[in-house]
């Protein structure tokens, strides 16, 4: 189901040659018509196609590709691209450096990436931008106020887009980096704090409404250019930038509105056709003095980070939707576990709401697809992250070239359960298996393929997902941030590097798995599991809603790292589909696997 799909040319059939002339022009123009919906636009609170149809957008963000945050990349000191490019070229030099950059755009984000979304069911992808792929900074241009343009960042952008527009989804252009950083949270946009920020310069300013006419001309006739997003995430405090330096509290806007404006005018000089979409500063959520909107074909952006996924939370953006008599879209959010995934989605699309999660792919768990690390480059991050010896350019050079080719959709490891959660788990209950157990004599049923679903549907855990903006308290969801990332906390064996298990279980907690019992009979259980102390935990077992087995003791292993086999036997399992349950009544306990061996 979560294959990377092939691309590959459909076959001619000519079957339909036997059909009359009616139903032959019928058909090609229902063809045809299928793929053209016209120019997104804005009517009322609404996002339509030109048919008058409501589009719900559901999205996915570049991050990391043609921007790399420090955090995508492991790196928690001097986080900017730039800073990062920096040190690495210290290490391996220009040559190398520009190598690696090559390889990483080219790897990044190919046709397979965007046939993959298609498959799975999104219908938009948002283009986070770095401007210097398009244009030199004002400081590097030979004429000063002119602009240098480069082909790179274009010819990125036009592969992109012809993907895109041959699945059928709508591009969303992010100026996620504008020309000099448009604010203080500097990672974001790369910004480099010693030189004019965008606020700063009428120049950097000058270039960013450059660029966007630039791509206005470029793309004013494609209708799967969904819409621009004009500035990614304004975080300044104008009126009082030493308490305020992410205009959180900021009260006018000011400059944020003229720059939004002068853009706006800008692109329609060239473009009046495509949805154009702003965000408010403090991260895109603050939109004091910015109402009302000035351009009829214009939607509002905010972002939503580590929250409630209830109605207050969206509350300010709905009023501001239906007072406004303009569309909100949901540009940005993510980083959470599934289960919050679930949540905010449901209440997106209860409320008309399309989304773009972030980002597709990155090193880390908790997204589609996640980009495997190295040993050298390991290396490499934990000395930009803590200092210490330089290691050796050789290894660095390996270690960043073999990180580009794990950047490739089919090098990556495809997180279905987070796709389940985005894509099918917001509208269904039911529950899938994780993996295909099939029972037959012997078998190994693993602590951590417990089937697809919500929780309190495929699992139960009481510690689920982060909302620490809300709580002010941090909490993980699943705390070892690894294999999975619903609720239940899961860590790596330091003995086994590919064998996982459930760790912190808690009181209550459970783990549903749906198994095919390919041979009938009395099975014998070995439970591997890990306590400190002998009735640390107890477990119950249940098949079909059934207890077989109840207030079973986990005996004492010597510590939560030492893994032992119990048994639990006599348990009569029948043929077919078979669910089985494993209920915590007294956690403490770490749980592996079950091997089922068949005894008559």
């Amino acid at each position: 189901m979560f294959q990377v799909p092939r691309s590959a040319k459909a076959k001619p059939n000519f079957s339909f040659l036997s059909k009359s002339v009616t139903l032959l022009l019928f058909a090609m123009i229902s063809f045809f018509s299928g793929f053209s919906q016209g120019f997104l636009k804005a009517e009322g609170t609404k996002i339509v196609n030109e048919k008058g149809e409501n589009v719900l957008l559901r999205g996915i963000g570049l991050g990391g590709w043609m921007l790399q945050e420090g955090y995508m990349m492991k790196v928690n000191k001097e986080g900017q691209q730039y800073r990062l490019r920096e040190r690495i070229q210290e290490l391996i030099g220009p040559k190398q450096t520009q190598e690696f950059y090559d390889l990483w755009l080219n790897n990044h984000t190919r046709k397979a990436d965007v046939d993959s979304l298609k498959a799975w069911g999104f219908n938009s992808i948002r283009l986070p931008m770095h401007y210097n792929l398009y244009t030199l900074p004002v400081d590097q241009e030979p004429v000063a106020g002119q602009n240098t343009w480069l082909d790179r960042g274009f010819a990125l952008t036009d592969s992109l887009f012809s993907w895109c527009k041959a699945n059928q989804m709508y591009l969303i252009l992010d100026l996620h980096a504008a020309p000099g950083g448009q604010g203080n949270d500097t990672n974001i946009s790369d910004r480099d704090p010693a030189k004019p920020s965008l606020w700063e310069s009428e120049a950097n300013q000058q270039k960013t409404i450059a660029l966007w006419v630039k791509l206005a001309e470029r793309y004013k006739n494609e209708e799967w250019t969904g819409a621009d997003d004009i500035t990614n995430e304004p975080n300044w405090g104008f009126q009082n930038l030493e308490k305020d330096r992410n205009g959180t509290q900021e009260k006018l806007n000011a400059p944020l509105k003229k720059l939004m404006v002068d853009i706006t005018k800008a692109i329609r000089k060239v473009d009046k056709k495509h949805l154009l979409i702003i965000e408010g500063n403090g991260w895109g959520n603050n939109y004091n003095g910015i109402l009302p909107v000035w351009d009829k074909n214009m939607a509002l952006s905010f972002h939503k980070y580590w929250n409630y996924n209830d109605q207050a939370s969206i509350a300010n953006m709905i009023k501001a939707r239906d007072e406004r008599k303009v569309p909100v879209w949901l540009g940005e959010t993510g980083e959470n576990s599934n289960v919050w995934f679930t949540d905010a989605i449901r209440l997106f699309e209860e409320n008309n709401i399309g989304w773009s999660w972030w980002p597709l792919k990155k090193i880390g768990v908790n997204n589609p697809m996640e980009i495997k690390s190295n040993p050298n480059y390991n290396d490499l991050v934990k000395y930009l992250n803590e200092g210490g010896d330089k290691p050796k350019e050789s290894n660095v050079y390996s270690g960043l070239m073999e990180l580009a080719t794990y950047a490739r959709v089919e090098n990556t490891i495809i997180h279905r359960d987070v796709i389940d959660a985005m894509i099918r788990q917001p509208h269904d209950n039911i529950t899938r298996p994780y993996k295909a157990n099939i029972i037959l004599d012997t078998a190994v049923l693993y602590a951590v393929d417990y089937d697809l679903g919500r929780n309190g549907y495929a699992y139960f855990d009481k510690d689920t997902a982060d909302y620490h903006t809300a709580t002010g308290k941090y909490t993980a969801g699943n705390r070892g941030r690894i294999y999975r990332n619903d609720g239940v906390d899961i860590s790596r064996d330091s003995t086994q590097y590919e064998k996982y298990y459930v760790d912190h279980i808690e009181d209550g907690e459970w783990l549903q798995y749906t198994v095919q019992v390919a041979k009938p009979g009395v099975y014998r259980l070995q439970i591997n599991a890990a306590a400190e102390q002998q009735a640390a935990g107890r477990m119950s077992i249940l098949v079909n809603g059934k207890a077989i087995a109840e207030h079973v003791t986990v005996p004492a292993t010597g510590g939560l790292k030492t893994f032992k086999t119990f048994v639990v036997d006599n348990v009569e399992l029948a043929a077919g589909k078979q669910v089985i349950k494993i209920l915590s009544e007294s956690g403490g306990y770490h749980l592996s696997f079950i091997k089922f061996e068949l005894k008559r």
